[in-house]
C-alpha cells in the first residue's frame, strides 16, 4: 500500500528527500575529514614533532642542567629561536621574522623542505640562511642574495617551503629564517630583553627510553622550569587544536540538516493534509489506524534512507574539497579516503532525524476516522489533543541536545546552542502567526484586488507562511550572524591599531640606544608617542612563603595557591600615571614611592585572581638578582586587544629606574614609503631593535580572517543551498492547491499577469518579513557575541544589511514564480479534467 500510494507522488517525495541531502552530505564530509585527519595526525605525529623528545627553556641553564641535557637520547640537536628584524640589502626592505638558529641533524623525522632540496643541509656549512619562500617572493630575493640579521650578513642558500609542524597561517603571520647556531652570538642579538627560547631535540631508540628519562628527571625539569614535548603530547595537543574546528564544521552541517528536516516535516504535513480524503476512504474500506500510520511511516522512512544514502555519497565526494579549503590551517599532509564509520553515522542520523521531524504529522494519521470521508467535504475535522505528539517534540529536542553535546563535549555550550535554536524557532513561528493574524484583520477592502489576493494567500488554508518564515528566517539568521561577527573581528583589529594614533612600535631598545633613537626620530620629523621601560623579574615570595613552602601547602590543601605563581619571568614597567588602556578596579593607584619606602604595586585583576593575591598582600620580586619587597596596592583591568605594551605588574616611579631594563617606543609614520625608509635606517644603526608595523599587522590579520571567513562561508553555503531547496519543496508541496486557485481565478477572468503578480507579491512580502526577522535575530546574536565573548565594540554596517534585506526576498520571489510556472502554463479545462 505504501508503494502504491506513492506512485502519483514520487516526484514530490523525492523533492522532500532532497531537503536533507545537503545536510547529510555536510555531516558525512566533516565526519570523514575528522577521521582521516585524526588518522594522519596519529601516523605523522613523529614528523610533526621532528624528534622523540623536545625540551624547552626561556632562561639560561645552569652548567649542571646543561651537562645533564647533553647525556639524553641517542642523537641530539639544538635550536635557539626569537623574533627579530631582518634586512634585505638588495631591495632595501626589512621585516619582522622568527629567527631559528639550529645545530645538529634536526628534524630526525620528516624533513625541512627547501628549494633547492640540498639547501636544507648545506645552509649549516658557513654563513648561510634559509628564508621563508613567501618572504623571498615579497622582497624579490633569490638564492645567492644576502640577508642581514643583527650585525651579520648571511647568504641566502635557498627558500624554505615547509617546516615540521608549521602551517600556512603560521608562516603568514611570522615567516621563518634559519641560520647556523654557531653565528648567533656574532649577530649581537643576544642582549637584555631578547626573548630567546632554547629548544633541545632528542632521538631515542624507542619510546620507553623517553618515558624512563622523563620519569627520572621530572623533579629537576620542574624545578628549572623546563617544559617538554613528546610524540604523544604533540599528538594530543594537535588533536585538541582541531577540536574547535571539527565542532564548528559539524554544527554547520547540522544546522543545514535541521533546515532540511524542517522542510521535510512541514512538507509532510501538507502532504498528509492532502491525503485526508484518501485515508478516510481507506478507513471506510476496513484499514485500521495502525496500518494507515504505517503506510506513511514507511514512505517517510524510505525518503529518509534514500536521502541519507544520496547525502552520504555526496559527502564522501565532498570530503576531498575540505583539505583544499582548510589547507592553510592543517600541519599534516592529508590522505583522504572513504570512512565507513562516517557513512554509517550519516545514514543513521539522516534516517532518525527525518522520521523524527515527520512524526508529528504522521501521528495525526491515527486520529483520522472513516467519518472524515463525509465530513471533509463541508467541515474541517478538529484535531484532538495528542500527548504522543508532545512526546515526539521532546524527543526532537533531546536528539538535538544529544547530537550537539557529542560534538562539543560540553553540557553548557550544548544547552546554549539548543536554547538559541529553540528560541529562534519559537520567535520565527510567533512572528509568522502574528503576521497571519494582522493580515486577516487589517487588509483594507479598498486595496487593489491583486494585492489583497496576494496578502490573503499568506493566511488561507494550505498557506506556506509558517514553513517559509522558519526556513528563510533561520537561513538568514545563520548567514548574517557569520557576516556580522566577521565585521566585529575586523573592526576589533582596526580599533586595536588606532587607539593610540601610533602605527609603529620599536622594542628591545637598550638604555644606551634610547637617546640616539629619539634623535633619529626627531631628525625624521616623527613624534615619540611613548617611551615605555620594561624590567624583567621573578616572584620570590608571596606573604613570606616561597614556592617550596606553597608546594607543601598545596599538597595538604589542594584548593590552595599553586606554585605556578612563581614560574616564568614577569615583564613589568614603572609609571607615574595609569595608561589609556588601563582602568583602576579596586584599591588606590600610587604613582610614586611613599616616603617610608613602601612600594605599592598594581596587578592586572585576572592575573591577581590566577595567583590568588588580594589587596594588602606582600610580594618579594627577584629583580636581576636583587630582592625587592612590595605590597599590592590596587588592581587594574587591562585592554589586551591593543597592539602596544601592556603589563600584568605596574610599579610606581622611584624604584626601578636603576634596574637593568630596555625600552619600547611608539611613533606614527604617515606613509608606507617613509615607514620602509625608517625601518631601514633604524636597522642599520640599531640592528638589535625590532619594529612592529601596526598597519602590516592589521593587513596580516585581515588576510587571516579572510581565510577563516572563506571556511565559514563555505559551510554556510550548505545552509543557503538547503534553505533554497526547502523553499522550492514547500512551493511544490502546495502545487495542488495552487492549481485549484488558478482554475478559479482564470475561470473568473483573471489574466496570466494578474496571477503572476498575486504569486510574486505573496512570496516577496513573506520573504521580506522572514528576512527582516532573521536579520533582527542575527543582530541580537552577534551583539551578544561581541559584548560577552569577544568583548568588543559593536557597530554593524547598515548597507550590507540592506543588501541582505532586499536580495533574499527577491530570491524567494523568483524561486516562487519559477516553481509555480506550471500552474500558469496549463489551461483551466485541462486542470478540471485532471481533477475529475
Amino acid at each position: 500500500m505504501a508503494w502504491r500510494d506513492s506512485r502519483k507522488n514520487r516526484s514530490r517525495l523525492l523533492l522532500f528527500m532532497s531537503s536533507i541531502i545537503l545536510g547529510i552530505a555536510a555531516l558525512v564530509a566533516v565526519y570523514s575529514f575528522k577521521a582521516n585527519l585524526q588518522r594522519d595526525i596519529d601516523e605523522q605525529a613523529k614528523t610533526l614533532t621532528g624528534a622523540d623528545l623536545i625540551i624547552q627553556s626561556r632562561r639560561p641553564l645552569s652548567p649542571a642542567v646543561t651537562a645533564l641535557l647533553d647525556t639524553l637520547g641517542l642523537h641530539r640537536a639544538k635550536e635557539k629561536n626569537f623574533v627579530s628584524m631582518v634586512y634585505f640589502p638588495k631591495g632595501e626592505g626589512s621585516r619582522l621574522v622568527e629567527v631559528k638558529a639550529l645545530t645538529g641533524d634536526y628534524p630526525f623525522y620528516g624533513s625541512i623542505e627547501t628549494k633547492p632540496v640540498a639547501a636544507a643541509k648545506t645552509f649549516k656549512k658557513g654563513r648561510r640562511a634559509l628564508v621563508d619562500h613567501t618572504l623571498m617572493l615579497q622582497y624579490q630575493a633569490k638564492p645567492g642574495d644576502s640577508i642581514k640579521i643583527g650585525n651579520l650578513s648571511f647568504a641566502i642558500e635557498g627558500s624554505l617551503e615547509s617546516v615540521p609542524g608549521q602551517t600556512g597561517i603560521t608562516s603568514m603571520v611570522t615567516p621563518v629564517v634559519y641560520i647556523p647556531l654557531e653565528y648567533l652570538e656574532q649577530t649581537g642579538l643576544m642582549q637584555l630583553g631578547s626573548r630567546i627560547q632554547s629548544r633541545y631535540f632528542y632521538q631515542y631508540k624507542d619510546v620507553s627510553g623517553v618515558n624512563s628519562d622523563l620519569k627520572r628527571h621530572q623533579q629537576l625539569l620542574d624545578k628549572e622550569q623546563l617544559s617538554y614535548e613528546t610524540v604523544a603530547t604533540k599528538k594530543e595537543s594537535t588533536s585538541r587544536a582541531f577540536k574547535n574546528l571539527n565542532q564548528f564544521l559539524a554544527l554547520s552541517g547540522f544546522i543545514a540538516l535541521l533546515l532540511g528536516c524542517i522542510g521535510v516535516g512541514t512538507s509532510i504535513q501538507v502532504y498528509i493534509k492532502e491525503k485526508l480524503g484518501a485515508i478516510a476512504t481507506l478507513r471506510c474500506l476496513g484499514l485500521n489506524a495502525k496500518e494507515a500510520f504505517l503506510i506513511y511511516l514507511i514512505q517517510v522512512g524510505v525518503i529518509g534512507l534514500l536521502g541519507a544514502i544520496a547525502g552520504a555519497f555526496l559527502g564522501t565526494v565532498l570530503q576531498f574539497l575540505l583539505p583544499v579549503v582548510l589547507k592553510d590551517f592543517i600541519p599534516v599532509e592529508l590522505s583522504m579516503g572513504v570512512s565507513w564509520a562516517a557513512i554509517g553515522q550519516g545514514l543513521a542520523t539522516g534516517l532518525v532525524i527525518s522520521v523524527l521531524f515527520a512524526m508529528p504529522s504522521l501521528i495525526s494519521v491515527r486520529s483520522i476516522s472513516p467519518l472524515n470521508a463525509i465530513r471533509a467535504s463541508f467541515e474541517e475535522a478538529k484535531p484532538r489533543r495528542d500527548f504522543l505528539k508532545w512526546l515526539v517534540y521532546l524527543l526532537i529536542i533531546a536528539f538535538v541536545y544529544g547530537f550537539t553535546y557529542l560534538q562539543m563535549n560540553n553540557g553548557m555550550q550544548a544547552l546554549a546552542f539548543l536554547v538559541g535554536i529553540v528560541l529562534s524557532f519559537l520567535l520565527l513561528i510567533g512572528q509568522a502567526k502574528l503576521l497571519m493574524v494582522i493580515l486577516r484583520k487589517m487588509i483594507p477592502q479598498r486595496m487593489a484586488y491583486v494585492w489583497r489576493q496576494g496578502f490573503a494567500n499568506l493566511y488561507r488554508p494550505n498557506n506556506q507562511t509558517m514553513l517559509l518564515s522558519v526556513a528563510i528566517g533561520l537561513s538568514t539568521l545563520f548567514i548574517v550572524t557569520l557576516y556580522l561577527v566577521q565585521g566585529v573581528l575586523l573592526n576589533k583589529v582596526a580599533v586595536s591599531g588606532s587607539e593610540t594614533k601610533s602605527n609603529m612600535v620599536l622594542f628591545d631598545i637598550q638604555p644606551a640606544q634610547k637617546e640616539p633613537l629619539v634623535k633619529l626620530l626627531k631628525a625624521e620629523h616623527l613624534p615619540v608617542l611613548g617611551q615605555v621601560p620594561i624590567v624583567t623579574m621573578r616572584i620570590l615570595e608571596i606573604n613570606g612563603k616561597t614556592a617550596a613552602q606553597y608546594e607543601d601547602t598545596t599538597a595538604k590543601e589542594p584548593g590552595n595557591r599553586t606554585p605556578r605563581a612563581f614560574s616564568g619571568e614577569i615583564r613589568a614597567t614603572y609609571q607615574a600615571d595609569l595608561r589609556p588602556t588601563e582602568l583602576l578596579t579596586e584599591g588606590k593607584w600610587t604613582g610614586t614611592t611613599t616616603e617610608n619606602g613602601t612600594v605599592f604595586i598594581s596587578l592586572e585583576k585576572a592575573y591577581a585572581d590566577r595567583i590568588k593575591v588580594k589587596i594588602g598582600d606582600s610580594i618579594v620580586f627577584d629583580v636581576q638578582g636583587l630582592p625587592l619587597k612590595t605590597k599590592v596596592g590596587s588592581f587594574r583591568s587591562v585592554n589586551w586587544n591593543t597592539v602596544q605594551p601592556n603589563f600584568r605588574v605596574a610599579f610606581p616611579t622611584g624604584v626601578l629606574e636603576q634596574a637593568p631594563q630596555f625600552y619600547v617606543f611608539m611613533t606614527n609614520v604617515p606613509a608606507a614609503e617613509r615607514s620602509a625608509d625608517l625601518q631601514s635606517k633604524v636597522l642599520r644603526q640599531f640592528p638589535n631593535v625590532s619594529i612592529v608595523n601596526l598597519d602590516m599587522i592589521v593587513k596580516t590579520i585581515e588576510n587571516l580572517l579572510d581565510k577563516i571567513n572563506f571556511v565559514i562561508r563555505f559551510m554556510a553555503g550548505f545552509s543557503m543551498a538547503t534553505g533554497w531547496i526547502v523553499l522550492l519543496s514547500s512551493v511544490m508541496s502546495s502545487k495542488g492547491q495552487r492549481l485549484k486557485e488558478s482554475v478559479l481565478l482564470r475561470t473568473m477572468g483573471a489574466s496570466r499577469k494578474q496571477i503572476m503578480t498575486i504569486t510574486g507579491l505573496e512570496y516577496l512580502f513573506l520573504g521580506f518579513i522572514a528576512t527582516a526577522a532573521g536579520i533582527i535575530l542575527a543582530l541580537l546574536g552577534s551583539w551578544a557575541l561581541a559584548e560577552f565573548a569577544l568583548q568588543s565594540n559593536y557597530a554593524p554596517e547598515l548597507l550590507p544589511l540592506l543588501v541582505f534585506l532586499f536580495a533574499i526576498p527577491l530570491l524567494v520571489m523568483l524561486t516562487g514564480l519559477y516553481s509555480s510556472r506550471s500552474v500558469l502554463n496549463q489551461p483551466p479545462l485541462q486542470i478540471l479534467r485532471k481533477e475529475s
